[in-house]
């Protein structure tokens, strides 16, 4: 099934977008840190807010991690060489809420929609390859816990953790046979764990965002055709960069 032009381009260029955004984590707060002993932004923005709100931009590289099966090793299967994940880029858009329990720790619930795509190649001895491109628009809910540093000027550094249940809002397999194809589970469950910088403006607070996400349910829902019999477990490994506005 054809993607949306919107994901075409994404896909031809989200790797360079991701690279760039990550450039801009790192020297973003490095170029805050030249105005550190310069006047507060907001100084009682922190302490005046129990609960704030605000919205992210995210972008995304996501990619199967494998466990093979025990059919994998058999005569029936001599011919598959391997399988292999494959990174592809996407992005999220989301609400924030967030909850200030402590000085230095907040907790978060983030709402948040993502569009990834997920991608195995199985090559197979004779030097041929098929490729089973799985895409899907996921509706989660990362609850993390945010603790914080002191602030220090018009920055303030923060490590964030937690957990992120996603279900699956719509889906599309780039097959043309559906009945053939790698079949994935509507629910996902990650552990996440990231770095931030709190960067406070005169009219908001911007704080880009490094995330690493662990998929910790196995997403494999039909082990029983020709592309899920090779595999025992199906999960996610997802790097994320975040820019939340508050």
């Amino acid at each position: 099934m054809q993607a949306s032009n919107l994901r075409h381009k994404f896909n031809l260029y989200g790797t360079k977008i991701i690279v760039f955004a990550g450039m801009l984590l790192i020297t973003g707060p490095l170029a805050a840190q030249s105005f550190l002993w310069a006047r507060k932004n907001n100084p009682n923005y922190d302490e005046s807010r129990v609960i704030s709100y605000g919205f992210l931009i995210g972008l995304h590289s996501s990619a199967y991690q494998i466990n093979y099966s025990d059919a994998f090793v058999t005569p029936a299967m001599d011919t598959l060489h391997s399988v292999e994940p494959q990174w592809k880029p996407g992005f999220s858009l989301g609400f924030i809420v967030n909850y200030r329990a402590h000085e230095f720790l907040d907790l978060r619930v983030t709402p948040t929609v993502g569009f990834y795509e997920h991608s195995l190649t199985y090559r197979f001895t004779n030097g041929q390859s098929v490729n089973q491109l799985v895409e899907t628009t996921m509706v989660e809910f990362p609850v993390l816990i945010k603790y914080k540093s002191m602030r220090r000027g018009n920055i303030r550094m923060y490590m964030v953790g937690g957990v992120r249940p996603g279900i699956e809002a719509s889906g599309k397999k780039e097959i043309e046979n559906v009945t053939n194809s790698l079949e994935v589970a509507a629910f996902n469950m990650s552990l996440e764990a990231g770095i931030g910088f709190d960067l406070y403006f005169p009219l908001f607070k911007l704080s880009p965002e490094i995330r690493f996400s662990r998929g910790i349910y196995n997403v494999l829902d039909n082990p029983d055709n020709i592309y899920g019999k090779p595999l025992k477990q199906l999960t996610t490994n997802t790097i994320n960069i975040y820019f939340l506005f508050q």
